[in-house]
């Protein structure tokens, strides 16, 4: 190891090169990637008590990558600021908690406006403090968006949320300066060609549907994320889901969110579309804490406490340590 904090180990042909951290150097690391150096103090704060870990075998030889897959850790580059210090400090030993058990803080960039609930994207487990709820001011009315009818109103238009933003100062707390390239997460729009799609969607899933002619809805979530989706195809007919599947097959990365709805468009006298237009709400998964909403809510002036307890629902923050 170097005097740099670095190790590098050959792996047959391939050099990795490790950052060699303590825990909590790397925790206030990952909550500088979270909350960037001008993020409000309350958000800061939630990071830092919210913070999300989760203990895999997934990596070989190493604990963390610089992906998004654990929590975009980005390593001695991204120095600690004074604010995540401040944050790591003032929020030290306490945890989220409900039912006396550390709660499971997942997050998403936004959600759209509408939390999604955690068996709708992963194993069919309910958790209470992970449930439907409108991110917008305690009062505000929400919509079933498991209705079809619903969903397609609710993705369509642009209603009051704490994510619904366009301030850039606000987004840079959140975003890195890749990610400001798209102006608009609430709302989206992607198009694509039958020629596009068609054979995006067989190299992302292996699965020859010969040209596109619909999708259909078969089951939404609590934000309007669709949970099933049906591929019409020429060749075959297949349902896929849940979330995670159907934006990996819609893209060649990750589509930003499951929460779309499909126009088709035609040319003259032929029955299979030639245009296919995704609209669609915020971007990830939707359950838990919703990052761009929380910044707006620090730039609010909501507490720490105020904004864990608005998307961890029902939960505690209490001082174990």
């Amino acid at each position: 190891m170097n005097k740099h904090g670095y190790e590098i180990i050959r792996f047959t042909n391939e050099e990795v090169l490790f950052d060699i951290e303590n825990t909590l150097n790397q925790i206030k690391l990952e909550l500088r990637t979270k909350t960037p150096p001008s993020g409000g103090w309350g958000a800061g704060r939630s990071g830092g008590a919210g913070l999300l870990w989760y203990e895999r075998d997934a990596h070989t030889n190493f604990d963390v990558c610089a992906d998004d897959h654990c929590q975009r850790y980005q390593g001695i580059t991204r120095a600690s600021t004074e604010i995540v210090k401040q944050a790591i400090v003032e929020t030290y030993g306490q945890v989220l908690i409900y039912d006396n058990k550390i709660c499971d803080a997942r997050f998403s960039k936004c959600c759209g406006g509408v939390f999604e609930e955690f068996q709708n994207c992963w194993d069919d487990v309910y958790h209470p403090y992970l449930r439907k709820t409108r991110d917008y001011k305690s009062d505000t009315f929400l919509p079933d968006l498991t209705v079809e009818n619903e969903a397609q109103k609710w993705i369509r238009t642009s209603p009051d949320a704490f994510c619904n933003t366009r301030d850039k100062q606000i987004l840079s707390q959140v975003l890195n300066n890749y990610d400001q390239e798209t102006t608009d997460f609430y709302r989206w729009k992607v198009e694509y060609s039958q020629e596009e799609l068609s054979a995006l969607i067989l190299k992302r899933s292996g699965v020859d549907y010969g040209e596109i002619i619909d999708f259909v809805p078969i089951e939404r979530g609590t934000s309007g994320r669709l949970v099933q989706l049906k591929i019409v195809g020429t060749k075959q007919t297949r349902i896929i889901g849940k979330e995670l599947e159907i934006r990996r097959t819609l893209s060649e990365s990750h589509l930003y969110s499951s929460a779309f709805v499909v126009d088709r468009e035609f040319s003259e006298e032929s029955e299979i579309p030639s245009t296919f237009i995704l609209t669609g709400a915020g971007w990830g998964h939707g359950v838990g804490l919703c990052q761009i909403g929380a910044a707006v809510m620090g730039e609010e002036g909501y507490s720490y406490e105020e904004i864990l307890l608005h998307y961890y629902i029902g939960a505690k923050i209490e001082k174990w340590y």
